[in-house]
């Protein structure tokens, strides 16, 4: 434009092409303008595009998050009960139901309670010298089922109690039996077997074959080699499963009756028959009066 005016002042453009000049350069000055305008409005349009991309994607991460929560990832292997709760219903968080319970059945622990009683007295006893514990197999444990039939796995104690429960007068043994058939279930009775202490040459009799006089002394009648029934008063030390322990009384070989005690008396010759105990595991000694006979 300033060309043009220099221009004109010299004679050198009419006033036509001068005015025509003028009137294009502010036509490109508007335009300039306009599209500078436009381009900041573009500007703008492309921000708030970008943010509603963003809003978007916040959006989608939000749903997928609640969508997670919806599926729950056991946090434990093992078997899960019943649900609570039915589909549809509400729930929420920390309420006092669960949805489910889910139960660690391998390994599985079980807890097995020792009467102080019971405790005092092995204490006693490895202090005395009437048990041995040479520490063998320390810390292995047996279980027989409800049934009585023997658990194949042992387990490990892993740990014994130190506070004694007021209301039963036990302690609590923890043992962890491996379970991979699941044979093991939460809540089930069981029955521990523990090696904490040996007695050498013990002698055991099954309970039924140990009868009282009139007096309360235990007694049992035997078999001789002749086949003649004889009796032996017996000093009992305690019960050990559905046997006595007995300590004074019987010999290593004498034959027990363990049935038939009422049809027969002392001096009376009888048919000896080997006595079957149903497979049922017992706990064992070293020595036992054998065989276990039953009267006929």
């Amino acid at each position: 434009r300033r060309r043009f005016q220099d221009a004109f002042k010299d004679k050198a453009v009419s006033a036509s092409q001068r005015d025509q000049a003028v009137t294009n350069a502010n036509v490109a000055e508007a335009t300039l303008r306009a599209a500078e305008a436009q381009l900041e409005s573009d500007r703008q349009a492309v921000a708030v595009a970008e943010a509603a991309i963003h809003q978007a994607e916040a959006a989608v991460e939000s749903a997928r998050i609640n969508l997670g929560y919806t599926k729950i990832i056991a946090p434990i292997s093992g078997r899960i009960g019943r649900s609570s709760v039915t589909e549809g219903a509400i729930v929420t968080a920390y309420q006092p139901v669960p949805l489910a319970t889910i139960q660690q059945l391998d390994p599985i622990y079980v807890d097995v309670a020792q009467s102080t009683t019971e405790l005092l007295r092995l204490k006693r006893r490895l202090e005395e010298g009437h048990l041995n514990y040479d520490g063998t197999n320390q810390g292995k444990v047996k279980l027989l089922m409800e049934d009585g039939t023997a658990y194949p796995q042992e387990g490990t104690l892993q740990f014994r109690d130190v506070t004694v429960d007021p209301t039963t007068g036990s302690v609590i043994l923890r043992v962890v039996f491996p379970n991979p058939e699941g044979n093991l279930l939460p809540n089930m009775f069981v029955r521990a077997v523990i090696k904490e202490g040996v007695k050498e040459q013990a002698m055991l009799v099954p309970q039924q074959g140990v009868a009282r006089d009139r007096k309360g002394n235990p007694f049992a009648l035997i078999v001789s080699a002749e086949g003649k029934v004889g009796l032996r008063m017996l000093t009992l030390d305690r019960a050990v499963g559905d046997k006595w322990l007995v300590t004074a009384g019987l010999a290593p070989g004498d034959r027990v009756i363990v049935e038939g005690m009422q049809r027969v008396r002392p001096g009376m010759a009888v048919q000896v028959v080997p006595f079957k105990e149903g497979g049922k595991m017992h706990m064992t000694a070293e020595k036992v009066a054998r065989p276990i006979a039953k009267a006929k």
